[in-house]
């Protein structure tokens, strides 16, 4: 189906892209594998379609199901660095072999991250206009002023950035909760350091509408296959 976020003539892996049917990457891996139709005829890499194209994707069957894992990254392990193995990268303490993280948790910090095999996730969990909510527990060193909630909320600026969060609750004089909808690095360690204060914990608790829940440091849980669907539907994703 197309939508207004198709400009034509557009090459045919954007197009698989952005039409949810695979990743960049994932689209030319179907078209070197002639598993791409363009009017009837085998696609090719590199290749431009024009709205008036009719575009068929073969189906290739799977051996297994695809997974989506709830993961608490302990602090101290690395979520994304391929010059980091063993027990300091996030692949040597999750055991869901096949997985990788989508998006970031900085190595200070610590909680929920999503592991999965489903290349499509990460494009539609981590774009920006998606405005996907994530939570986090934030502990400083410095009392709290009362103005935190809005300047953090109005916005602050940060190494040419503007940075702001959808919404702040302070706990107490040395704990807030931060809800942000973008995923800039290390945004609220920035967004804090504009006030003064100094973060000393940094926990993220929530990832849209999925929590913690009882995972300990190092544990995970894979989504039953109801929730799997509840979790695909929420990123405008087809289940298997």
């Amino acid at each position: 189906m197309m939508t207004e976020e198709f400009k034509f003539p557009i090459r045919l892996n954007r197009y698989l892209e952005l039409s949810g049917q695979a990743t960049r990457r994932g689209a030319d891996e179907l078209i070197k594998a002639k598993l791409v139709k363009v009017n009837g005829q085998t696609a090719v890499l590199g290749q431009k379609i024009n709205q008036t194209d009719q575009v068929f994707v073969l189906k290739k069957r799977r051996t297994k199901a695809f997974q989506y894992v709830l993961f608490y990254k302990p602090k101290g392990i690395v979520s994304h660095s391929p010059q980091v193995i063993g027990d300091k990268a996030i692949s040597g303490v999750a055991k869901f072999p096949g997985t990788f993280p989508v998006g970031r948790l900085d190595k200070a910090s610590e909680g929920l991250i999503i592991l999965t095999d489903d290349g499509r996730v990460t494009e539609r969990l981590l774009n920006p206009q998606s405005k996907h909510e994530k939570e986090y527990l934030v502990m400083v060193r410095e009392k709290i002023p009362g103005f935190a909630v809005k300047i953090l909320t109005q916005g602050v600026k940060n190494q040419g950035e503007k940075l702001k969060a959808k919404k702040v609750i302070i706990v107490d004089d040395h704990q807030l909760r931060i809800i942000l909808t973008e995923g800039k690095k290390h945004q609220i360690r920035r967004m804090l350091s504009e006030i003064r204060l100094t973060v000393n914990s940094l926990k993220r608790i929530r990832i849209m509408d999925w929590g913690l829940g009882s995972l300990q440091p190092g544990q995970g849980r894979l989504l039953n296959k109801l929730e799997q669907i509840e979790f695909l539907t929420s990123l405008n994703l087809k289940a298997d």
